[in-house]
């Protein structure tokens, strides 16, 4: 028995096998179990596939010309619309590290040819039944490959068998599109502007003698400032560099020209590959920013017409069945807008995910940078004390000591980094399990500083953070109070305290100084005096003006530049504050700044043992600067 897609059609197959005896045979397999089985020779051709319609499940031969059966696995997981396909990996034989390596590129099972037919259909319709539950949308254009232009003047960039013609076999190997420019004086510069045939990425070869390269990029940057004011999404540049006897000034040259990224030449193909794979990746990231915001818009457009529509009804219904058939449709168009709504807040979610995700590679970049330096300075001494000879003399003794006291130290401060790491990973840890939605007892220090070393790169070296937790640890609540709410105000505080310092002094290079304070206290609240639980969030920015205080939790209402900012983030938070039945008001200092004020009801008796001394206060307190 064949397990069936939900609309009772026979699972469809596509697989991917270069050798036709092979395909034959496993074709033969399948459509004798119930499957519809589609069959292409190479990943390329799968991807060109998976453009016009989507498959139940892929299987793919390992070693195939170009892409392999990993490469092609990895790109499926990278695509939103692709990423829930079951893909089985095919193999000759047993290799050693093969198995892991292909299902750590994505695949979900790894079988090899030689099994048992009976096993590979178990492992297929165990696949299928795992994946049935996934709805996958089916648009016009499904999976879009990368298309990147080399601009060399190398008439033989792919025959020679150089860095250039390298590079352009591993770009081709991870399923990019890429096509040569031999001839810049002649490029049609325009194609830059056609959204359908425009390049994500230029690769610009300045190695050459007698092509000015700086001045095509220069033109280059012209024509996406053109796409950019058309509102369309740029493409990225990256520019290959020759030696030069003052590389510095070379570099400042070619990158005011508008370069994102500038690689030695003496640099290896594969290095080079990564360097456009990380373009690349920003480029598309952005594409569906972009389509998402269109979508959000549209919604919005589709939300106002709701409501007028639904306002013209009921205010031409006299009759009572007028205004029952009124009050019908409104009630359609509001759970429209309920929908929407929610779909909404997680486009701001996801909005909010991505600037975390960007400081935390920052973050992770940083320790990794000098750990490999130091890993190199390590070597080399390890290299030189193997290779002296005459170590018996106190001069040949102090020397080997000598190194040996440099590279325990750079242990010691590669050891640094990698601690810094593992606590980045480890707050990380406790974020996630932050962002759920029950009602569970929370550990308010711990979780506050998670928020804070997880908005390091955003706070930066000049903006300093005081606690003073004065109230019980432990606190019976949803996480979303301290994830999205508390994170989402430290975030705005430091937004106003960087654009405060930007428009005092536009071209300083210091970072933004300023301080936020954090507080939390029991108070005794409301008619009957019942304990609330209060956290008091003050910056030193410069405040909040009467007429935004009055629409700052409105949703969409954003004081921010178009497209830096959804409107939704106090929205969020204060219907979360709400679900507690407790506030969130805003005002301003006495002294400058903006204070925002959370306070939710407290129960001892659901925070466990939430109080730290007969007060409710915590056992010495948890004052502090960072």
């Amino acid at each position: 028995m064949t397990v069936q897609p939900d609309d009772d059609r026979p699972a469809t197959v596509l697989l991917v096998e270069d050798s036709d005896t092979q395909a034959l045979r496993i074709r033969y397999m399948l459509q004798g179990h119930g499957f519809t089985v589609e069959r292409v020779a190479s990943g390329e051709a799968a991807l060109d596939t998976l453009d016009s319609h989507i498959p139940d499940l892929v299987i793919a031969d390992y070693h195939l010309p170009g892409m392999n059966g990993g490469q092609l696995a990895r790109q499926l997981r990278m695509n939103a619309v692709t990423r829930t396909i079951p893909v089985l990996i095919l193999t000759e034989g047993i290799e050693p590290g093969l198995e892991r390596e292909g299902l750590e590129s994505g695949a979900d099972a790894y079988v090899p040819k030689s099994s048992d037919s009976t096993l590979i259909v178990f492992r297929i319709r165990a696949l299928l039944r795992e994946y049935a539950g996934n709805v996958r949308a089916r648009p016009g254009r499904v999976f879009r490959r990368a298309r990147i232009l080399v601009v060399t003047p190398r008439h033989d960039a792919t025959t020679d068998g150089g860095k250039v013609g390298a590079l352009i076999d591993l770009l081709q190997r991870d399923g990019h599109i890429v096509t040569i420019c031999a001839d810049p004086a002649h490029f049609d510069q325009q194609i830059l502007l056609d959204p359908e045939r425009a390049p994500d990425c230029v690769v610009v070869d300045l190695t050459v003698g007698g092509f000015d390269g700086v001045v095509f990029c220069r033109r280059l940057d012209e024509l996406r400032q053109e796409v950019l004011m058309r509102g369309g999404v740029p493409l990225r540049i990256l520019a290959i560099s020759p030696p030069s006897p003052d590389q510095r000034e070379f570099s400042a040259r070619v990158f005011e020209t508008g370069v994102d990224d500038l690689v030695p030449d003496d640099v290896a193909p594969s290095v080079l590959a990564l360097r456009i794979r990380v373009l690349v990746r920003r480029k598309l990231l952005q594409d569906d920013v972009r389509r998402i915001e269109v979508e959000r818009q549209n919604r919005e457009i589709a939300i106002k017409s709701a409501r007028a529509e639904a306002a013209a009804i009921a205010s031409k219904a006299s009759l009572a069945e007028a205004l029952e058939q009124a009050n019908r449709e409104l009630a359609d168009a509001n759970r429209k807008l309920i929908e929407t709504q929610g779909k909404l807040v997680q486009t701001a979610k996801m909005a909010s995910l991505g600037e975390l995700v960007a400081g935390i590679a920052h973050e992770i970049n940083n320790p990794l940078a000098f750990i490999l330096a130091h890993k190199d300075t390590v070597a080399r001494g390890l290299e030189r004390v193997m290779d002296m000879e005459d170590a018996s003399t106190d001069t040949g003794r102090d020397g080997r000591e000598a190194i040996l006291r440099k590279c325990r130290d750079r242990v010691a401060s590669m050891n640094l980094g990698l601690r810094r790491i593992q606590n980045l990973v480890l707050n990380l840890r406790k974020f996630s399990r932050l962002d759920e939605g029950l009602f569970q007892v929370i550990d308010v220090p711990e979780a506050l500083e998670t928020v804070l070393a997880l908005l390091t790169q955003k706070l930066g070296n000049g903006i300093v953070v005081h606690r003073d937790y004065t109230a019980p640890e432990r606190l019976y609540c949803q996480a979303a109070l301290l994830n999205q709410v508390i994170m989402n105000i430290i975030s705005n505080a430091a937004d106003a305290i960087v654009e405060a310092a930007e428009r005092d002094n536009p071209v300083s290079d210091t970072p933004a100084r300023g301080r936020i304070d954090i507080r939390t206290e029991l108070r005794r609240e409301g008619e009957d005096g019942a304990p609330h639980y209060v956290f008091t969030i003050s910056d030193t920015g410069p405040g909040v003006a009467p007429e935004v205080q009055e629409r700052i939790f409105e949703p969409f209402f954003t004081t921010k530049p178009v497209g830096a900012g959804t409107g939704l983030g106090l929205a969020i938070a204060y219907g979360v504050v709400q679900a507690h039945q407790g506030t969130l008001t805003v005002a301003n200092r006495e002294h400058g700044g903006a204070q925002f004020t959370i306070s939710v009801p407290w129960r001892a008796q659901d925070s466990e043992d939430g109080h730290g001394g007969s007060d409710g206060r915590i056992s010495g307190g948890q004052a502090g600067q960072v």
